[in-house]
């Protein structure tokens, strides 16, 4: 007690008491930081290389294509200088001759063949024709190598294929990117739009956008009922219609659709009860149409529109409902004015999630639509598993990116200005 005593009115040992407490505490505090950051880290790093990752890795293949860079190491350096207008000089020539005898030495020619036919079509024929028809010791001198290759095939003799390869021969490219919107950088180096015939990909980006939004909306349209229902049941039966709401989520994606090309089928159950029941004379030609792309994602997608309302509309009192029809409305205005608005949130919620995740389906529009109703996500598919075209994939993988960055940006700033309004 002594001690104590005279430590609290020592003031130096007083101070080293509260310095020790503090260093302590400090400490404790350290070691709690990193005791929770060795709980988040595994799912931070799966995060990171399930995520981040491949987004990052996506971004990069978009804008960035080293085939040519890597094949052949003297073209890139020389072309660059070269106006683009008229036939280059004939060290040019010469260089773009060693790159072919050697790349076809290392197996690296059919790489680039590939990457410029992405430039402009025939290249992948003149090049391996070239490879075939000149070796090592076919050429000693610029003028030679020249004179070869105009030999070989008559298409060296034109600008647009040392354009080509000029434009192959950096790194970075914007191709793919417009490409993906039906745009190109022409020979004089403007953006311009691409032929007619090969202008397909804007008109499948807003094809897609298009079934996103019909999906959406009928998802809203039978959901928001749903919601309702379940919301203000009892306990017992809103519990059971959960189930239920939840039960096609248990089951395969695959599997669903295809249950619904059975169902759809021209002798299918669909067709066969309204030919039983009179509406129809002769069986409808649904599958591998629209209207079957429609039916089936909406089926899929309907349970996140109804999570997405129900979670919202159970928070909603009813007696603000009774409330404003006592106070004059009728129940019409008062749910327009009254529910509608408080239950915005789970209404921009659920669209938001059902038009985002639509964006991206590829198996259900392949397997139950038609030739005519393929989203873009059946182009990335085939870009990346049959064609390799990397780049182009990426390409529309980042276009699908940025329209849900858009949407999720514009979800956040209504979410935003709503609450700034409640708060004035």
């Amino acid at each position: 007690m002594e001690l104590a005593e005279k430590s609290d009115q020592n003031p130096t040992l007083r101070l080293g008491r509260e310095l020790s407490l503090r260093k302590g505490y400090k400490k404790s505090e350290r070691l709690k930081k990193i005791k929770a950051f060795a709980l988040v880290f595994p799912l931070l790093m799966f995060s990171v290389s399930m995520f981040v990752f491949p987004i990052v890795v996506m971004f990069k293949n978009s804008i960035v294509d080293s085939e040519l860079v890597q094949a052949w190491h003297n073209t890139p350096e020389v072309i660059q200088n070269w106006p683009g207008h008229d036939l280059p000089s004939d060290d040019i020539f010469f260089a773009v001759a060693n790159d072919i005898v050697i790349s076809s030495s290392e197996r690296g020619l059919a790489a680039v063949a590939r990457r410029l036919n992405y430039e402009k079509s025939g290249m992948r024929s003149l090049l391996s024709r070239t490879g075939r028809k000149v070796k090592k010791d076919s050429f000693t001198t610029p003028s030679e190598a020249k004179a070869l290759l105009l030999n070989v095939d008559s298409r060296w003799g034109e600008v647009s294929t040392w354009q080509a390869i000029k434009r192959a021969s950096s790194i970075m490219t914007s191709k793919y990117l417009l490409q993906s919107l039906d745009l190109k950088i022409n020979n004089e180096g403007s953006l311009a739009k691409v032929d007619e015939s090969s202008a397909i990909y804007f008109g499948i980006l807003i094809k897609t956008l298009f079934i996103s939004f019909v999906v959406t909306l009928t998802c809203l349209a039978l959901g928001f009922p749903l919601a309702h229902l379940i919301a203000n049941s009892s306990e017992k039966t809103s519990r059971i219609m959960l189930i239920f709401v939840l039960l096609p989520l248990w089951t395969s994606l695959l599997v669903k659709t295809s249950a619904w090309m059975v169902l759809l089928q021209k002798n299918g159950l669909a067709n066969n009860l309204l030919q039983g029941l009179g509406v129809i004379s002769e069986p409808l030609s649904i599958l591998y149409a629209r209207p079957a792309v429609y039916i089936a994602m909406t089926h899929l997608l309907l349970p996140f529109m109804i999570l997405s309302l129900y979670s919202v509309m159970k928070n909603i009192p009813p007696s603000y409902f009774r409330a404003a029809i006592s106070l004059g409305a009728t129940p019409v205005k008062a749910f327009l004015k009254v529910y509608i608005p408080l239950a915005l949130p789970g209404i921009v919620a659920g669209c938001l999630l059902c038009f985002v995740i639509s964006l991206g389906y590829y198996i259900t529009p392949a397997l139950v639509g038609g030739a005519g109703d393929q989203m873009l996500s059946y182009f990335i598919a085939y870009y990346t598993n049959t064609s390799m075209n990397w780049g182009l994939a990426s390409a529309l993988g980042v276009v699908l990116f940025v329209i849900s960055l858009i949407l999720f940006y514009l979800y956040i700033n209504l979410s935003s200005s709503k609450e700034e309004r409640v708060k004035s």
